[in-house]
């Protein structure tokens, strides 16, 4: 039987305290015991129920929680105020001094730095691998390997990860598979797949309104459970928790995105045919001409289409900054990171959300100056947005004029 991962999401039923539709924000950030008897229980993780401090959990969070691993399929979840507070845990968690991981070149900047800069600090290594080649991963992963770790869709050149065939290294290899999800939500289901755990930036498409930042790990109750541990849970310890009023507000956005995802999909992929078909240079998973293309078909839930990013190059930086600044001007957007919001948001990744990575490097894996990252967003006349976008590509001499 299919995956089906909006299902899972509206089969989850809610009600507050008072017979409200929605439940009920819990605006504490500390919980009385009747007993110090169970307050010792709490601490020692043997009393289901009972909530001790919301930097440990809180009902919010356990409510966002629950619909997020029905939408992965993992046994549960632990959110967190950020989506770097979610990769950042994961990874301390899994990894200790003198331990490798083998990491996809191309993911979000800020995962990059984390890796290339930080982790070091702790001995903990990463080789930077072409994580579409299979062979060139295996052969990155030496003795002291513990997490292959990769994005499904990549932040922001779009290349597509074969989750089933780096769920085959692991096992072989006995690592575990970290994917962040955040460009796919419901498109992908990692875990379906074989992957081990699941990230999510909860910021992005999952809430959709860029009003608050958010991130989730899917995963195995052992493993969320070891997250949370006050003893030595990093998640608990190095406190990226998130807010009771945001978890509610998340929580309340998620019942409409199988409709946004849907919306969002169906948008980029008119976009992405039309700017190829121009002779734009034009990167999208959902075009026959993306090397993953048949790849991301084999693994997706096909209802919810191929995602809403798509990267063009116009060739050079100022051509990008000028086209960016001229959409802004003619309201078809935002020149903005980050990604999932109503409005298309665009960027030039190369200077912000990939600045991290040095020039040299995001030369070598095709990053170049000129690549536009686009978040489409949900316009109802997508023809209309696309005529506009190419009189402004057309007046930038982008495109050359057409001839009447």
């Amino acid at each position: 039987m299919a995956f089906k991962p909006a299902n899972n999401i509206q089969d989850l039923q809610y009600f507050g305290e008072f017979g409200g539709v929605n439940p009920s924000i819990s605006d504490s950030s500390t919980y009385t015991f009747l007993s110090a008897k169970t307050m010792f229980d709490t601490f020692e993780g043997n009393a289901d129920g009972c909530y001790l401090y919301s930097r440990h959990t809180s009902p919010s969070n356990l409510y966002l929680g629950e619909a997020l691993a029905a939408m992965e399929g993992t046994e549960t979840a632990n959110v967190a105020g950020s989506g770097m507070g979610a990769i950042t845990p994961t990874l301390l968690q899994l990894c200790g001094a003198g331990d490798h991981i083998v990491s996809s070149r191309t993911i979000y900047g800020g995962t990059y730095a984390f890796l290339k800069n930080f982790t070091p600090r702790l001995n903990i290594e990463t080789s930077f691998v072409d994580i579409t080649k299979l062979d060139v991963v295996e052969a990155a992963i030496n003795k002291n390997t513990k997490v292959l770790y990769c994005e499904s869709v990549s932040n922001p050149l779009l290349e597509v990860a074969d989750i089933r065939g780096l769920a085959a290294l692991a096992k072989k290899h006995n690592l575990k598979l970290v994917v962040d999800n955040t460009f796919s939500p419901l498109s992908i289901s990692p875990v379906q797949l074989g992957a081990d755990v699941v990230i999510h930036s909860l910021t992005k498409f999952i809430n959709g309104s860029s009003d608050t930042m958010g991130g989730v790990v899917c995963g195995t109750a052992e493993f969320v459970n070891s997250l949370k541990s006050v003893i030595d849970g990093a998640s608990m310890l190095l406190g990226a928790s998130m807010d009771s009023l945001r978890s509610s507000s998340i929580l309340k956005n998620m019942r409409t995105l199988h409709i946004r995802m849907k919306q969002h999909s169906k948008n980029a992929t008119f976009l992405a045919n039309k700017f190829e078909a121009d002779g734009l240079k034009t990167v999208y998973p959902g075009l026959a001409s993306h090397p993953s293309h048949e790849i991301f078909k084999s693994m997706m839930n096909e209802e919810y289409g191929f995602g809403g990013m798509l990267t063009i190059d116009v060739g050079s930086l100022d051509k990008a900054n000028a086209l960016m600044e001229l959409m802004q001007e003619k309201n078809l957007g935002y020149l903005a990171v980050s990604l999932g919001f109503y409005k298309t948001l665009f960027s030039a990744p190369g200077t912000s959300t990939s600045s991290e990575i040095p020039e040299d490097e995001q030369a070598e894996m095709g990053l170049t100056d000129g690549l536009i990252r686009f978040s489409i967003g949900l316009d109802d006349d997508i023809e209309r947005t696309y005529q506009m976008m190419k009189a402004c590509m057309m007046e930038l001499d982008i495109l050359e004029l057409e001839l009447v």
